[in-house]
């Protein structure tokens, strides 16, 4: 069961995809539903011998392109809607063992390439207003699977956050009349401290503002809304940046770092959005080697985070961390 449910407390649509439940949980190597079909063995959701990057629909969809009809009745107050959308998948690589972190540059190119060719598919149906592309790596993010992936979502609304920045990138652009975000490049690369990598377009940075420890911010130099408007050189460039962040995680403690990777870009539901600017975010739960940060009470329940750490030491700590060769 899809369905979308209106909290008019908070004035935001919560999904409901109980067939969620029934996903596979941690399998076997030899059973990985991500690994490509070998002659004669199990039947996987890839059914070739060998691939460089697959993208399809999850199975276990919290939005549906035809969705079923809502299991309760809405009323006024409680809004009802089926969860139209679409859900994907994509491999980064048919290697059931590693991340994101071992393809290589070229590699990193190729998915640049095809994020940009689903948010132009995705975002090309009347019923999709964002598309948002997103990685959850670790089990300390409660993956199901250890094949390295991430997903797709074409939501049928702009979800609360995305709105919330557009609200606040729009404020600023009447107050100011300049992007918002590169207010903040600026400020980050005038104050320095917290830059962790840069290149010729793209600054990484734990931002001023971080709520969790190791939060970066990777941000498009140039006033970008979107992949699709990133020049060639853009995109090679972001790949090597991702490559170089990337790595700087996995050498802080000597280990694969988990973490939340997302892609916040402009709407698809018809308007412009000028003042939004092109970003990743990095979410990793960790606050040292062997602690995780949990969304307790204070953040949870009210919705504030609170940072056991200054920026500016955490970033000088990824900063110096120095990639594996």
């Amino acid at each position: 069961m899809s369905e979308l449910r209106w909290n008019p407390v908070l004035q935001e649509w919560v999904a409901t995809a109980t067939q969620r439940q029934e996903r596979t949980h941690l399998p076997p190597p030899d059973y990985c539903p991500l690994c490509a079909t070998q002659p004669g063995g199990f039947p996987t959701e890839v059914p070739a011998p060998d691939y460089e990057i697959v993208v399809f629909e999850n199975k276990f969809p919290t939005f549906r392109r035809t969705p079923p009809p809502p299991a309760v009745q809405g009323s006024s107050l409680y809004q009802v809607l089926p969860a139209q959308g679409i859900c994907e998948v994509v491999l980064y690589s048919p290697q059931h063992r590693g991340t994101l972190t071992d393809r290589t540059v070229p590699e990193i190119r190729r998915l640049v390439e095809v994020w940009e060719d689903r948010y132009r598919e995705l975002g090309s149906h009347s019923y999709v207003k964002y598309v948002f592309i997103f990685e959850n790596k670790g089990e300390a993010i409660g993956v199901t699977l250890s094949h390295p992936h991430g997903q797709i979502y074409g939501f049928p609304f702009i979800p609360p956050i995305i709105q919330r920045e557009l609200v606040s990138c729009q404020d600023h652009q009447a107050k100011t009349g300049r992007c918002l975000y590169c207010d903040i490049l600026d400020e980050e690369r005038s104050d320095g401290r917290r830059v962790i990598a840069e290149n010729a377009s793209f600054l990484a940075f734990v931002p001023f503002f971080a709520r969790w420890p190791y939060e970066t911010h990777l941000v498009s130099k140039a006033h970008r809304l979107c992949l699709s408007e990133l020049a060639n050189s853009e995109r090679w460039e972001l790949a090597e940046i991702l490559k170089t962040l990337l790595l700087k995680f996995d050498s802080l403690w000597g280990l694969s770092m988990p973490y939340m990777m997302v892609m916040h870009q402009r709407p698809t539901d018809g308007l412009e959005h000028e003042y939004y600017h092109f970003h990743i975010e990095f979410y990793p739960p960790p606050r040292t080697r062997d602690k995780l940060k949990y969304l307790a009470g204070c953040e949870s329940g009210a919705g504030t985070f609170i940072n056991d750490t200054l920026a500016e030491e955490k970033a000088a700590e990824l900063r110096r961390a120095a990639p594996r060769t």
